[in-house]
């Protein structure tokens, strides 16, 4: 009879341990800060899914985005940071910005780590160390040549794989009266997608220059490959395969040209034809095909795998609690789950989980042809996304005769010298 008692008490006892524990989650709350855009309606009722299984509440704080740095910045200088805050991945990024070593929590061990992609994980890792989870379409979001498929066939066009063929391309739109290329220099931004995205062509050609560039140990100018690119990117515009108005075209045409065959191609994101077929549903998102830049003859997929990414406070209270938000976030079930209801998520970067993409069938085809990839140098390479605007500007100059493809260079070089100086960077020092 001794025994039973004991057994009965030993039961007892875990089960008040256990309503403890459940009593103590039901009164967590994970502070989760970020800027806006960065969450979505479909994360958010996960959050409400969370809350039902766990008890755990997830406050969503989320701050205009022309002040989130700032206030962010703030709360991690006075230690006093969100348990959970969003950040843009990127190594220079996670080092400068937001000091990952000091302010984050290492993930790497978590079980959802080994299905990362491997491009995306390594921009949300320093020293070997993964700190954020990153759910984003990076990989549907890739910036590739859009063209219209009807426009190829009627003037006996094939896909271009060399600067080369892709120049003839153009030529023979042209001589058919049909502008090559829609390229708006106005908004400032879009025209520049050719020179950095090319970042695994340069990689390719010299390999480890983007480590070389951030050690200050290489720089821009006398590159051959980019020099190339930039030579190449005039002779289109001087041939006026991005037509007479490039100056003064905007971006917010892009789906209105293309729809009307106003131009047989585009630079744009991989889902561009979905935006198309959106906005003007008479038109078939199937009436486009794809191809990478292939300026210097580039045939590698440009991948930006850096984005908005989830990091855990390293002084939170309820680090392990935040751990448990990221595991749900992470089972396969809720990865389709944001994929299927959040309409900018063709994908998400996780692999082997069996995940079903919103792609066309030939845009996956197209991500399957193209298993050579590599990173984009605005994020591979320090201090040259912040001065994406400047760029802009060089390039817009050296299209109209004001500068040289080889003052471009030495322009990003001198800006890149500037950023690292004002940081600090130790690679300077000397």
């Amino acid at each position: 009879m001794k025994k039973y008692r004991l057994l009965s008490v030993l039961l007892l006892g875990l089960i008040l341990l256990s309503s403890v524990a459940i009593h103590a989650q039901e009164n967590i709350t994970l502070t989760y800060m970020t800027s806006q855009g960065w969450v979505f309606d479909s994360e958010m009722e996960l959050g409400a899914k969370f809350e039902e299984q766990t008890g755990i509440h997830i406050d969503y704080q989320v701050i205009p985005s022309d002040q989130y740095f700032t206030v962010l910045k703030t709360r991690l200088n006075s230690g006093e940071g969100p348990d959970i805050f969003g950040g843009q991945s990127g190594v220079s990024d996670l080092v400068l910005q937001y000091d990952v070593e000091t302010n984050a929590v290492d993930l790497s061990n978590e079980p959802w780590a080994s299905h990362f992609d491997p491009l995306v994980a390594a921009q949300a890792t320093v020293n070997g160390k993964l700190y954020g989870l990153t759910l984003w379409a990076t990989t549907a979001t890739t910036w590739v040549v859009n063209y219209n498929k009807s426009i190829f066939e009627d003037n006996g066009l094939s896909v271009p794989t060399t600067y080369d063929e892709f120049k003839s391309v153009c030529q023979t739109l042209l001589d058919a009266g049909i502008q090559p290329l829609f390229e708006p220099f106005s908004d400032g931004w879009h025209h520049v997608l050719w020179f950095p995205e090319l970042g695994p062509r340069y990689e390719q050609v010299t390999p480890g220059l983007a480590a070389e560039l951030n050690a200050n140990e290489a720089t821009f100018a006398g590159n051959e490959t980019m020099l190339t690119v930039l030579q190449e990117y005039k002779e289109l515009y001087d041939m006026g395969c991005m037509g007479q108005n490039a100056l003064s075209d905007a971006y917010e045409d892009r789906t209105s040209v293309m729809s009307s065959g106003g131009a047989a191609m585009i630079l744009a994101n991989l889902t561009f034809p979905q935006e198309v077929e959106n906005d003007y549903p008479e038109v078939s998102a199937d009436s486009f095909g794809q191809f990478v830049m292939p300026l210097a003859d580039n045939q590698v997929l440009n991948i930006n795998p850096a984005g908005p990414t989830k990091f855990i406070y390293s002084g939170s209270p309820h680090i392990e609690e935040a751990k448990q938000y990221f595991d749900f976030l992470t089972q396969p079930e809720n990865l389709q789950y944001l994929i299927d209801n959040t309409p900018t998520m063709q994908t998400l970067p996780f692999v082997d989980l069996d995940l079903q993409p919103k792609l066309l069938p030939n845009q996956e085809e197209f991500l399957d042809e193209h298993a050579d990839r590599g990173t984009v140098y605005q994020t591979a390479v320090n201090y040259v996304n912040p001065q994406w605007m400047d760029i802009g500007r060089d390039l817009t100059a050296m299209v109209t005769g004001a500068m040289q493809p080889e003052d471009v260079l030495t322009s990003i070089d001198k800006r890149r010298t500037d950023f690292a100086e004002a940081a600090d960077d130790p690679a300077w020092s000397n």
